[in-house]
């Protein structure tokens, strides 16, 4: 079965539970844009595109919501769109931890370096306390924040040009593309790096023309960006999680009506779960699939990158992102130091 052969059946398994409604839709009566980082091919805009048509179907045709990869290539991307939503400019996004953190400070301890060992760590964190509580935090700043809407990318694994990274000290000097995000930066300089922030789009030309030496994603963006075409070894870090918050503009989710808000509520739930599932099963088959486009793997020495982030890293971010973010976090996985 092919990845799209296995989206298709995970979500129209989840469709067909519901009764088409095409023929009975008036007119919308309300419009919505939402805007995500990936490229159209992308799993992610599959899924929000099935979540969208399904609250459409199920609503009478009363919400109608578009979807617009790489955020419809306005200039600023991540950042710029953001600020869009505060600003009632935009409906729905999603966004990662570490660059919602320009907003809502919090938000970045999805991201903290080795604090998560699995992926079902991840989404029983987020979706419980500590993720009621950012949803708090985010509705501070006109955001809302989707309680089970947390997308799966997978852990962050380091891609490099020309070699590959096997302890920490072989990051010193290395021009490692960075999100848009302060806590990638602080890690990367902490490790000797010199991080360099550059939106999703930029980054294809940027390994090949050699302005960075190497980047950081999950295995799953690597491979829809064709990331392996410009890079040549991949070292397993596991450094940090990613994935993507789904985000409503706060004014427009509240000026909808309750039947309305459910449907969608309940469809972001179902959807996200399978595109948890999607994605996880991906990212175990990638490996293999990378090796076999000429991608070289190497199991690095995480050691080697805790200890040399040591306790100051930590105590840093705990001040920054907070006691109570910091403790909901710890009583799910255990001290951070």
């Amino acid at each position: 079965m092919t990845r799209r052969d296995f989206g298709s059946a995970v979500l129209g398994a989840g469709l067909a539970a519901w009764p088409a409604r095409a023929a009975a839709q008036a007119p919308p009566r309300w419009r919505a844009r939402q805007f995500h980082n990936q490229p159209a091919e992308s799993h992610q805009h599959r899924f929000l595109v099935d979540l969208w048509n399904a609250v459409r179907s199920q609503t009478g045709g009363r919400l109608e919501v578009t979807v617009h990869p790489q955020n419809d290539g306005i200039q600023g991307s991540d950042p710029a769109a953001l600020e869009m939503l505060r600003a009632g400019d935009l409906e729905f996004f999603t966004l990662m931890g570490g660059i919602l953190g320009r907003a809502v400070p919090a938000a970045e301890i999805q991201g903290l370096p080795f604090a998560f060992r699995t992926h079902e760590q991840v989404h029983r964190v987020n979706d419980g306390p500590l993720g009621v509580y950012l949803g708090k935090e985010c509705a501070a700043k006109g955001i809302h924040r989707f309680q089970y809407g947390l997308l799966e990318n997978g852990f962050r694994q380091i891609g490099m040009v020309d070699r590959p990274i096997r302890t920490a000290d072989d990051l010193a000097g290395v021009r490692m593309r960075v999100p848009d995000g302060e806590m990638f930066r602080d890690l990367f300089s902490a490790l000797g790096a010199q991080p360099i922030t550059l939106n999703i789009r930029e980054l294809y030309d940027a390994l090949q023309t050699r302005r960075v030496d190497g980047q950081e994603n999950p295995l799953v963006i690597t491979e829809v960006n064709r990331l392996y075409e410009v890079t040549r070894y991949v070292s397993l870090t596991s450094h940090m999680w990613s994935g993507f918050n789904l985000l409503g503009n706060a004014g427009f989710w509240n000026g909808l009506p309750a039947d309305v808000r459910e449907i969608v509520d309940r469809n972001v739930r179902r959807v996200v779960a399978a595109q948890r599932a999607y994605t996880n099963t991906l990212n175990e088959s990638l490996e293999n699939t990378l090796r076999g486009r000429g991608l070289v793997f190497n199991a690095a020495d995480t050691g080697s990158f805790r200890r040399t982030l040591g306790g100051v890293f930590y105590q840093k971010w705990k001040a920054q992102l907070g006691t109570t973010a910091w403790s909901l976090l710890e009583a799910e996985i255990g001290s951070l130091g």
